[in-house]
């Protein structure tokens, strides 16, 4: 049987918001570009507080060979913990946001074992897939907002075409965020471009613009009531990925920022020497300074982002070399570990098994196991992490992704 979509909202909530700036004076609104509330009556109804926001990201992919479906998230009790999902990734192709695997998103058969609701899907409904999969998700957890991601690594190469033109690539992802077919399914856009300028020594002031300006036409066509996102470089170092776009430039667009900090170091560099892939602070034998994620929040509330609008970015998963001998960092390696899907690469729930945490430094923790190093995050370390976020008053954490955790939600529920 298809569940039918959730009534629409969001036209009703526009024009509340615009009753109330008629009442209140046009003169106590925010300008174009910045999700201000004015009252406690015009904040968007299920909008995390700062500080509280927990988002994930779940893959597209996944639902092929690790088998995690949108079921999972609720069975493992994260959908009862999260605030956010990110679901990735949508593609970047000609100037305009497109589909990343249509036969996923809205095609797929889900049998009744497999499905939220325990319903299996029929030849005829309208919409399978993973969108329907959430639209249950979202019908048993009615706070729960949902963003598409657009770009990562594999995509990100098409926001150079899209950066010509902002107002159509700008249109041409609301269009399809809010297609008919899964109108109700997202909530907002999250962009993932890795990374905006990149361009080494052709660099200059007119490339720094290239982000804002995309960020600023996406809020333009969305506007507030809609979440308008971004996962952005965690290089914090003098004259890295950070100062290469004006991020500073294109805060007032974005509801909050998703610095990704981690994978500072991995088996990438095939002899080492091993380190903590998100170390929160320095440490004696950092291998590249400012690599760090204290670091990297430093750097962009220096540039005057306001802590609110950053997340706390956290990895669900290890990397590690092997060939190693010295069970501290810093040892040498004669190549990346064994993983699964990827060598160097390894979800959490198979290492808390297969090699368990030996050791912590700069509040994240390694192991050592035969001739392996490992570094990961574990419920520990993340309490570490959740210390320091309030501390700097964050606005939440994110994490990369859901599948790495375990079954029941370890380090989801450290998170909370």
């Amino acid at each position: 049987m298809h569940v039918p979509h959730l009534p629409r909202t969001r036209s009703l909530r526009a024009l509340f918001s615009a009753l109330c700036s008629v009442a209140l004076g046009a003169g106590l609104l925010a300008g174009a570009g910045t999700a201000t509330a004015t009252t406690p009556a015009q904040a968007p109804a299920a909008q995390a507080a700062a500080g509280s926001k927990v988002v994930g990201y779940f893959t597209e992919w996944g639902t092929y060979d690790r088998k995690y479906y949108v079921k999972n998230v609720e069975t493992s009790g994260s959908a009862a913990e999260l605030t956010h999902i990110n679901y990735a990734f949508g593609n970047v192709t000609g100037g305009k946001c497109a589909m990343g695997d249509a036969y996923a998103a809205t095609d797929r058969a889900y049998t009744a074992a497999e499905s939220v609701d325990g319903t299996a899907d029929t030849w005829d409904q309208p919409l399978r897939g993973n969108f329907n999969q959430l639209l249950k998700l979202k019908q048993k957890h009615p706070d729960l907002k949902i963003l598409w991601s657009f770009g990562g690594w594999t995509w990100s190469g098409g926001f150079t075409e899209a950066a010509k033109d902002p107002a159509a690539f700008a249109q041409s992802c609301y269009d399809l965020v809010e297609n008919s077919k899964w109108a109700d399914v997202f909530d907002g856009i999250d962009i993932d471009w890795e990374y905006p300028n990149s361009c080494g020594l052709s660099c200059d002031e007119s490339g720094r613009d290239a982000f804002p300006k995309l960020m600023g036409a996406l809020r333009a066509k969305f506007g507030q009531d809609y979440l308008v996102t971004a996962a952005i470089t965690a290089d914090a170092t003098a004259g890295g990925k950070i100062d290469a776009a004006d991020y500073a430039g294109a805060a007032p667009y974005v509801d909050w920022y998703n610095p990704m900090t981690y994978d500072f170091f991995g088996a990438w560099d095939t002899t080492g020497p091993t380190a903590p892939h998100s170390p929160l602070t320095s440490y004696s034998g950092i291998p590249k300074a400012d690599y760090h994620s204290s670091a990297t929040i430093a750097k962009l509330k220096g540039l005057g982002i306001p802590a609110s609008k950053l997340l706390l970015g956290i990895g669900f998963y290890g990397r590690g070399w092997t060939g190693v001998t010295q069970s501290e960092p810093g040892g040498t390696a004669t190549g990346p570990a064994k993983g699964t899907y990827e060598n160097g690469i390894e979800d959490y729930k198979v290492l808390k098994q297969s090699c368990p945490a030996t050791g912590t430094v700069a509040g994240t923790a390694y192991a050592k196991c035969g001739s392996d190093w490992w570094s990961y995050d574990t419920p520990q370390t993340i309490a570490t992490k959740m210390s320091y976020k309030n501390e700097q008053g964050l606005g939440g954490t994110f994490f990369w992704e859901l599948s790495g955790d375990t079954g029941d939600g370890e380090l989801i529920k450290a998170i909370d």
